[in-house]
């Protein structure tokens, strides 16, 4: 009785594990087959991914290109599953008002990347990617197996470092085309929050993969000043702040996706918001701020950009920017034996050489050239005669004009 009562209750459990698999793939969503056709591609390109790491070793290049290609294969229908998941199981959800605020969240961003198909597809190419790679990760993540996630991560790390570098280098390529004022303001705020998203998302996973790599050992100091940005709210200073220190970061980790003269116009664009915040504002505590960053930002400028360029368009710029550097150096010598003095004469030197540039274009610059007088005065560079703001040089000629002209008369 015993063992027939235990062979029935046996069956009983294998004839219930059945219809329970049935129901779930017989549910008009599909939920059960997508997840586990998605599982099974999921372990494949984790396999495969192994051996193309590997392959990275092997000296024949024939056999590392049909690995590579193999790969290539696997990982393209591992994307295509999701993609199937996406659209029979979260539209259906939302269709039928079941959805919950993720998936609702999910699904809209998923037809916000497909919009960009018509116009612009090789950002859709690289979105979608991203979006259906951090789709599966969010979902591994919660499987509760360490041992996955982990394989996951270093494939996920891997392949989301190539798309963003690949989205940067296209926004760097659409740079170049004769655009809008508008549309390159919005190429500029894609790069910028590319990079944030990358080393806020993938970044510390590549950290903790390769813990060696000189690279990140050097933007050790430059990331923490960037998690300061990730808290509370950010007023237009902290964001122009926050932007700097992304391009300071972008340097060491896109130096190839995004080149030194796409980053020397990103550095262009935020001088010239750091200018714009000044003049436009009028409460003296938050005007001395952006100052401040202004001149942070010039220096960043000079020292993280400007003094790795090889190719200048010009010699005669070349030649303005040596002489630029050698007294910066002579500057910099007295920030230990005298700060204040170091401190000073630094600005000046900066107020001067921005002047230069912007009295190219004065009636543009109007309004920060009359600040950057005002400071030069300050600072003891610059006179102030009759409301209008005369040089040092230019005043003792002028004082010598109206001399000469007295002993005429």
């Amino acid at each position: 009785m015993e063992e027939r009562s235990l062979r029935v209750y046996q069956e009983k459990t294998f004839f219930s594990k059945i219809s329970n698999t049935i129901t779930k793939l017989l549910t008009p969503t599909r939920i059960g087959i997508n997840g586990m056709l998605i599982s099974i591609k999921r372990n494949n390109v984790l396999k495969m991914f192994e051996q193309y790491k590997q392959s990275e070793k092997i000296e024949d290049q024939d056999k590392q290109d049909a690995i590579t290609k193999k790969f290539d294969d696997i990982y393209a229908l591992y994307l295509e599953s999701i993609d199937k998941y996406i659209m029979d199981s979260i539209y259906k959800k939302v269709k039928n008002d079941t959805a919950t605020d993720f998936e609702k969240n999910a699904l809209s961003k998923y037809y916000s990347i497909i919009h960009l198909k018509e116009t612009e597809y090789l950002e859709y190419k690289y979105k979608k990617q991203m979006y259906l790679l951090n789709l599966d990760y969010e979902t591994v993540d919660t499987l509760n197996k360490p041992a996955l996630l982990q394989k996951y991560k270093r494939l996920y790390a891997s392949q989301m470092e190539s798309l963003y570098k690949g989205l940067l280098k296209h926004y760097s390529i659409k740079l170049a085309d004769n655009l809008t004022p508008s549309t390159k303001e919005e190429i500029y705020n894609k790069i910028f929050y590319t990079i944030e998203e990358y080393i806020e998302d993938i970044l510390p996973l590549k950290m903790e993969q390769e813990p060696e790599n000189k690279v990140y050992k050097e933007i050790v100091e430059e990331y923490q000043n960037f998690e300061k940005f990730t808290v509370g709210k950010l007023d237009q200073n902290d964001n122009i702040e926050k932007n700097m220190v992304l391009l300071a970061l972008s340097r060491k980790l896109f130096t190839h996706s995004l080149p030194l003269i796409v980053a020397e116009q990103c550095y262009e664009k935020l001088l010239n918001d750091t200018r714009s915040l000044i003049v436009d504002t009028k409460i003296a505590r938050k005007q001395e701020k952006a100052y401040s960053l202004l001149i942070n930002l010039i220096e960043e400028y000079n020292v993280k950009l400007l003094s790795t360029k090889i190719y200048w368009d010009k010699p005669a710029l070349r030649e303005e920017y040596k002489n630029f550097w050698k007294q910066f150096q002579e500057i910099n010598k007295k920030k230990d034996s005298d700060y204040i003095t170091y401190i000073q004469e630094k600005q000046v030197l900066f107020l001067r050489n921005d002047l230069k540039k912007l009295r190219n274009d004065e009636n543009k610059y109007y309004k920060i050239i009359q600040f950057y007088k005002s400071k030069l005065v300050e600072l003891g560079a610059m006179r102030n005669l009759r409301n209008t703001f005369i040089s040092e040089g230019n005043y003792k000629k002028k004082v010598k004009e109206e001399n000469d002209t007295k002993k005429v008369s």
